[in-house]
């Protein structure tokens, strides 16, 4: 199994400067849709292997793995979704540090490292979706992409997930 540290893209001192009041966001895909994640939750990235199946576990918790001594458990954020699961070269996991603990999720593919000033995020839609409006931050806009930002640790703290008391 293969890991690889992240490391942002440096850019020019007035590109910094530009953006020094933004976030950066670690961006990934799940069927068509592109999402993003603070990226200060982000311990590593992970080619996906299959992971020990846990019995009675809901359908999204694809089992645990055992990273350098810690089991951490690995979620399908793609099945918890509603999306289809396809497993191929670009699934990886997507290892976080959420509320004390480490969690994996299985995402389609992993995009790049953004940063996004206060302009670029927009406040969360009200309308419907599969993803429930309190687990978004709101959306990026830059230039055409439009990203959905995640509230993960709210998401992985959530009764839903049952994994923080």
């Amino acid at each position: 199994m293969s890991s690889t540290e992240l490391v942002p893209a440096s850019g020019t001192a007035s590109q910094a400067a530009a953006r020094a009041d933004g976030r950066q966001f670690l961006t990934f895909r799940i069927g068509g849709e592109e999402y993003g994640l603070d990226i200060l939750r982000v311990q590593e990235i992970r080619s996906y292997e299959a992971p020990t199946r846990v019995a009675h576990a809901p359908s999204f918790v694809k089992g645990v793995v055992n990273l350098r001594g810690v089991i951490v458990p690995i979620l399908d954020l793609r099945i918890r979704l509603g999306q289809p699961s396809e497993y191929n070269g670009f699934t990886v996991v997507i290892v976080l540090n959420v509320a004390g603990r480490v969690v994996g999720i299985v995402v389609d593919s992993v995009s790049d490292v953004l940063e996004l000033s206060a302009s670029e995020i927009k406040p969360r839609p009200e309308v419907p979706a599969a993803i429930d409006s309190r687990f978004m931050t709101g959306l990026g806009k830059l230039g055409e992409r439009m990203l959905i930002l995640l509230d993960i640790e709210a998401m992985i703290k959530s009764p839903d997930f049952g994994l923080v008391d």
